[in-house]
């Protein structure tokens, strides 16, 4: 197998910027695409352009290129040591996407997959993927096992985008909070070369919720109360989303006033707090009786709430 010299096939120092790689990539292909150009050997000029453009301007691939082609000269005979690829740390595919096949075997012998223990291999672990989700503040205090859906952009065999979907099956921990990253192993993008498959990230939120409203690990719900329970005080059962407490009202509480039930949001090391915000709700006056007692306190009471604003203008 003869050294192929990639900066002698587009012609640039060995030394060359990424853009001045890219500049010069970008003339030859114009000059040697098969379909617009008048060169008689137009598609081999490509196919050489392009595998030389597919180690030098990925900057993983062009180092270890480098490391390896060290006085080697253009046709001499070349086979790569053993293990020569190790210390160096792939994290992807680069702009080498198409089959290894499309390329020379040399490229193929530094870079693609093949069977058995001839020379080396090249392995690349598949990119990481990151996902949105929407869990039920109820899932943090529990735990629970979910099936999620999720969409990826994908380019079909005419070149349209389209989505494609698949379903996974997720074991949210109990205690999780918004934000949090749930990492599922060997679910991202597919391995190259034999290489492992990348990681899927799944950041968590929680969906709307009617009574319940997160703050980091603290938790915040309505309580209502009517107007005898905030005045004279009251024990009353709260609704909680691991289930139901009973909470002590204090005498002369009013309309926004904190009752924290510590320990009580999601659960943690330490675990959040629970907040119950009261809200008093006043009984319709819509019976003779009701108005009727409306009337009573009015006399009775001598109350007014806007004591105290000044006069009014």
């Amino acid at each position: 197998m003869e050294f192929k010299d990639y900066y002698k096939t587009l012609d640039v120092a060995r030394d060359a910027t990424q853009d001045e790689i890219k500049k010069v990539f970008r003339k030859l292909a114009r000059k040697y695409h098969p379909d617009v150009s008048k060169e008689k050997d137009a598609e081999a000029r490509m196919k050489e352009v392009n595998e030389a453009y597919a180690v030098l301007s990925d900057p993983e691939k062009r180092a270890a290129y480098d490391e390896l082609g060290q006085g080697n000269r253009p046709g001499q005979e070349f086979r790569p040591p053993p293990d020569w690829d190790a210390g160096f740390e792939f994290s992807g595919r680069g702009p080498f996407e198409g089959n290894a096949g499309d390329f020379s075997d040399f490229f193929s012998e530094l870079f693609a997959r093949r069977g058995g223990q001839q020379g080396a291999r090249f392995q690349s672990r598949g990119e990481d993927h990151h996902a949105k989700i929407l869990l039920d503040i109820e899932d943090a205090y529990r735990g629970a096992a979910r099936r999620i859906s999720l969409r990826a952009p994908k380019v079909d065999d005419e070149g349209h985008v389209t989505l494609a979907e698949r379903s996974l099956d997720v074991r949210i921990p109990k205690g999780v909070h918004e934000g949090q990253i749930i990492r599922l192993a060997g679910q991202g993008n597919a391995g190259f070369g034999g290489g492992a498959a990348g990681d899927l990230y799944l950041e968590v939120h929680f969906n709307p919720h009617s009574r319940y409203r997160v703050e980091g690990r603290d938790v915040y719900a309505t309580l209502p109360v009517a107007p005898w329970e905030a005045a004279l005080g009251a024990s009353v059962r709260a609704t909680v989303p691991d289930g139901a407490v009973e909470v002590r009202v204090p005498e002369g509480s009013q309309t926004g006033r904190k009752l924290r039930l510590k320990g009580r949001g999601i659960p943690s090391a330490p675990p959040g707090d629970l907040y119950l915000v009261l809200e008093v709700v006043l009984p319709p006056a819509d019976t003779p009786k009701a108005r009727e007692l409306y009337q009573a306190m009015a006399r009775e009471l001598a109350f007014d709430p806007r004591r105290g604003e000044g006069a009014s203008t």
